[in-house]
């Protein structure tokens, strides 16, 4: 009987070996503050009594995926338009 229960101990210890999930790289203090600043300047926060400050573009989930593009990108996020010019010169 000790046999199969240590089998079964072997077999399951096994598998939640298995199942773990990999490590994970955490962010650095750094990236989070960049890009928190990033996100607070993309999607200013409203403030309580004036009505001028803050604004309504975006929702919850455009800020967080703003954020984690943020972080994917090390804490540089790229504003511009894709269909925006480089430049400001006009064309000929």
């Amino acid at each position: 009987m000790p046999v199969k229960n240590l089998r079964t101990l072997f077999g399951l210890a096994c598998v939640l070996t298995l199942v773990a999930p990999a490590t994970a790289s955490a962010i650095t203090a750094e990236v989070a503050r960049a890009c928190d600043a990033a996100v607070a300047k993309a999607f200013p926060p409203r403030q309580i009594g004036n009505p001028a400050a803050g604004s309504t573009k975006g929702t919850a989930k455009d800020q967080r995926e703003y954020f984690q593009k943020c972080v994917a990108n090390n804490g540089k996020v790229d504003d511009m338009p894709a269909d925006a010019p480089k430049d400001n010169k006009p064309t000929k």
